[in-house]
């Protein structure tokens, strides 16, 4: 129930062109690049999240789709606050948009550090 409410309450925020974003604690998965990178996604078809570390974000899009976004520089604390928002004007998040590491202080969540993405490279779990 927990999570359903945390998806449609992203899904919400989403459509109004903010959106907050919670990672999962599960270990990183071996992954290959499969095609070409691109510049930007449809925030309507990011359907999870998993902050690898302060570099990387594993988008899960629709149709079992993952796209790792390798940020071209360290965002400070996106690992450990394991959270960030964004804010998008045409439904897309692109390789020009920033994101914003999500600080957790007394309870409450404050924007922190602004980080920019890179391009979104198309990956599958490496066999085996």
């Amino acid at each position: 129930m927990n999570r359903i409410f945390s998806l449609l309450a992203v899904s919400a925020i989403a459509t109004a062109g903010l959106a907050v974003v919670y990672a999962k604690d599960k270990a990183p998965v071996a992954v290959q690049a499969v095609g070409k990178p691109v510049d930007c996604v449809s925030t309507n078809q990011i359907r999870d999240t998993r902050i690898i570390d302060d570099r990387t974000i594993d988008f899960k899009m629709s149709g079992r789709k993952t796209l790792r976004n390798t940020l071209p520089y360290s965002c400070p604390s996106l690992r450990s606050e394991d959270r960030f928002s964004y804010r998008v004007t045409n439904g897309q998040l692109c390789n020009i948009d920033v994101i914003r590491v999500l600080n957790n202080y007394g309870g409450r969540l404050q924007e922190g550090v602004a980080c920019g993405l890179g391009k979104f490279q198309p990956v599958e779990k490496v066999p085996g």
